[in-house]
């Protein structure tokens, strides 16, 4: 079964090589020398951000003052090789990973997109879902949906299993560019390899799917909150609630 599903994956995410294809700005230069995070979770599909997953980090003056000279030399490329390998090599992991985090908060997508490069030749460097799950969020929200089926491809790679919120990334990822087939596809495939969908995969696709008048898909997707959610009716009332409003003569 296994095998199967990770097969049709891989022909619904085809490979692009994320790390050997960047053009510049996302490409490290090889000649820089690369040296857990707090997750912090928003996006426009939903209400604001989330809270971290296990635990809240004050920034580091350390992490602060990389974040600010990352920022300040990304448009000249020497000065930026010099930040990372003179400042961003000495980091301790902890604030390497903060670094990384609050460069994801602030939508710098060039500078976290090296970042999590970096991070990734560390020796100390584990791979980490909630790790992949940032990266495919901030990439989705930048409507860079090639990247994000490439990173979602290589979770195997690295020997991890998406789980329900790295699917969910995934979908919200297609629903930012309208890509309602390929979001309900990967809605399938989350449910088919035994992730249950939570209170974020239902709110994500039903305010899209009701945006957009998909009514049989919303009919399903309710129907799945039935069967996956204690207190399913009440969900569905409050995602009811906060939906817009159309004013009269608005399709």
């Amino acid at each position: 079964m296994d095998s199967v599903l990770m097969g049709s994956l891989k022909s619904h995410f085809p490979k692009v090589s994320l790390l050997q294809n960047l053009p510049y700005p996302y490409k490290l230069s090889s000649t820089v020398t690369p040296c857990c995070w707090s997750p912090r979770i928003s996006c426009g599909l939903r209400d604001g951000p989330r809270k971290p997953l296990w635990r809240s980090r004050v920034l580091s003056s350390e992490a602060i003052q990389v974040v600010q000279s990352l920022k300040l030399a990304k448009s000249t490329p020497p000065k930026l090789e010099e930040v990372f390998s003179a400042r961003l090599a000495r980091l301790l992991k902890v604030d390497l990973l903060d670094t990384l985090a609050e460069l994801q908060r602030q939508n710098e997508l060039d500078l976290a997109l090296k970042v999590f490069i970096f991070v990734r030749k560390e020796v100390w460097y584990k791979p980490d879902v909630s790790l992949y799950c940032d990266m495919i969020r901030l990439l989705g929200k930048n409507k860079l949906i090639e990247m994000a089926e490439e990173l979602f491809r290589e979770l195997k790679e690295e020997g991890l299993e998406p789980n329900t919120r790295v699917f969910t990334e995934m979908i919200g990822a297609y629903l930012q560019l309208g890509m309602i087939e390929k979001a309900m596809e990967a809605y399938g495939l989350m449910k088919a390899s035994g992730c249950t969908p939570d209170k974020l995969t239902f709110t994500i696709l039903l305010r899209n799917l009701e945006r957009v008048r998909e009514e049989e898909l919303v009919a399903a997707v309710k129907n799945d909150c039935t069967k996956f959610m204690d207190c399913s009716e009440k969900f569905l009332e409050e995602v009811e609630r906060k939906r817009p409003k159309r004013t009269v003569g608005q399709v």
